[in-house]
This record gives structure tokens, sequence and C-alpha cells, in this order.
């Protein structure tokens, strides 16, 4: 498995902004230094970023976002982007995933020997956490969204009351419709036993604009907010 180092877990999450599309507001997202942002290289999505990534800062790692795709492409993704991380947000089987690691670790691993994999599931009313163990060799980070017509970016929350379940060590991204109403549930939640393997919120549809970009400004409050685990802002956005 590769080092799973990028957030360490029990203390204050890191965030991701998912979804960057555009270059000048990838810039201007990154000049608020998210740990990471997201770029989806999935046709079908609205979000899919068909221009080239714009330099930006290298404490912001980029995680690229596939849904279904063979480790050739993957690979190559990686290569021509300069990802730091790969987050799988399809029905990806563990075996998928041990492809995928065992090619990661063979072509990009002496020179990206910190590239993780997240793999993404989608969490209805239930989820069943057996279903995680096979992963695990495989896989840094989980991430959990909520189940939607969409792999992703649906713009809803689910119960992460159900994460008091969570029985893996295995640290996981918190997605799924989070943005700025969702400060006072994040203060709570944050304070839970469901949220100590939480190491990422990852937010995207909730602070975007018609166009699909990120409104970098809000964005910053959240930020802002979220590096003091929303408690001396909360009851105040």
């Amino acid at each position: 498995m590769g080092a799973s180092n990028l957030h360490t877990p029990f203390s204050t999450p890191a965030l991701k902004v998912c979804g960057m599309r555009e270059p000048e507001n990838i810039r201007a997202v990154a000049a608020i230094k998210p740990n990471y942002m997201g770029f989806i290289f999935w046709e079908p999505s609205k979000r899919f970023i068909q221009n080239p990534i714009p330099e930006i800062d290298p404490n912001v790692q980029k995680i690229g976002v596939f849904v279904k795709a063979t480790p050739n492409f993957i690979l190559k993704t990686i290569q021509e982007n300069d990802l730091q991380g790969v987050q799988l947000h399809g029905g990806e089987t563990a075996q998928d995933c041990k492809v995928l690691r065992d090619a990661l670790d063979k072509e990009v691993g002496l020179i990206k020997p910190s590239l993780v994999i997240i793999k993404a599931f989608s969490v209805a009313d239930q989820f069943d956490f057996s279903s995680l163990a096979a992963y695990e060799a495989y896989c840094d980070y989980f991430l959990f969204d909520t189940k939607g017509k969409l792999p992703g970016g649906n713009g809803y929350t689910f119960s992460w009351k159900l994460l008091s379940a969570y029985p893996s060590n295995t640290p996981y991204f918190l997605s799924g419709g989070i943005g700025l109403r969702q400060t006072d549930a994040l203060a709570e939640f944050l304070e839970s036993d469901a949220a100590k393997m939480c190491a990422v919120i990852d937010v995207n549809s909730t602070f975007e604009e018609e166009d699909y970009t990120k409104n970098y400004k809000d964005l910053e409050l959240f930020n802002t907010a979220l590096k003091k685990r929303f408690l001396p802002l909360k009851n105040t956005l």
C-alpha cells in the first residue's frame, strides 16, 4: 500500500475541493490553500477537466478522479498532470484496486512513492461496512459520498451518524453536499467518535456558481472555519 501520510487522522481534518475545471478558477481556489484539489477525468461529468491543469502551489495536492478507468489511462493521466493521488469513484472492485496498486508501484513508485489511492463509496440510508475489508490492503483512504444519480457531486448529505459504526483503521474523506450550511452539524460531528478517522472534508457542488466554477470567497470562509473545527464560528455563518 502507498504511504498514507498526507494527513494524520484524529486531528483537524484537511480540506479537498473537488470538481475543479477552469484554469483561472483553479488558480483562485489554490490561493486559499486547500490541502487537495480534485480534477475529474470522466468525460460524462459536467466538471470534466478539458484544459491542462495550470501550475499551482505544490503544497496543494492534485487528486485525479476516475470512474471505472483502465490502469493505463490512469497512469498516463498521472504522468501528464503530475497528480499526487487517484480517487476511484465508480464501482471498482477490490481486485481493480489491487491491479491499480500493483501498476502504480511498478510504473511510478520510484518517482512518486507517496502517490495514494482513494476509493469512494456511495452511502444511502445504510451501509455495509464489512465490504471495506477487501479494499484495505490496496487503498490508502476511503471516501464516503451520498448515493445519487451521478457518481458524485449530487449536492446532498447522508446521515453521518452511520459512521459511528465505522470499523476500519483506514482514514476516510467525508463528502456529499457539504457547505457553509453544515457548519453547525460539522462542529458537532467532529467532536463525535464517528469522526475519529475522518482525515479530509471533501466539498464540491455546494460552492459552485452556475458555470461550475467555485466561489472562492465562500471556500476561504469555510477553510478558515474548518481549521478551527468550526467551533469559534458556530452559529455565526
